[in-house]
């Protein structure tokens, strides 16, 4: 799994507002904390804004805050809000490509793929990320140290 700059960008602001808690973050102190760049910081909140997971406040109190509570919000919400679906190919979902002879099985490892994806991304929230209390299940594949190789 490949994740872009956006992904990782979009999650740890998302993560920052979800540990603020009810009050407005402004993007200036999202990108200090989390070292990002707050232009493009920007960008990315406005398209978290357009899927219904952020607020904007204008005003001298203004900035960002969770349109849901955290625990509401998966990190596949986020992913799917700045980067489209969790597994496709070649811009395709895995369902709309098919392959012939020897490959026709590729279909279905795509397929697999994204539900593996999804059993992860899914369950994990974002008041889960912001008090560092994972799934069990999360913690266990990631203690396994070949999950590190």
């Amino acid at each position: 799994m490949r994740l872009s700059a956006r992904v990782d960008y979009a999650l740890r602001a998302a993560a920052e507002l979800a540990a603020a808690g009810s009050g407005p973050t402004t993007v200036g102190e999202l990108a200090k904390e989390q070292e990002m760049p707050p232009k493009y910081l920007e960008n990315i909140l406005l398209q978290m804004r357009r899927a219904g997971l952020v607020r904007g406040q204008r005003g001298p109190e203004g900035g960002y805050v969770l349109a849901r509570p955290a625990s509401e919000i998966s990190l596949a919400d986020v992913i799917r809000a700045v980067d489209g679906p969790l597994a496709n190919v070649r811009g395709e979902r895995p369902e709309h490509v098919g392959y012939r002879g020897a490959a026709r099985s590729l279909q279905q490892v795509w397929i697999a793929l994204r539900a593996s994806e999804r059993a992860i991304l899914e369950e994990v929230t974002l008041d889960q990320i912001a008090a560092d209390t994972l799934p069990e299940r999360v913690m266990e594949l990631a203690a396994d140290p070949a999950a590190w190789d």
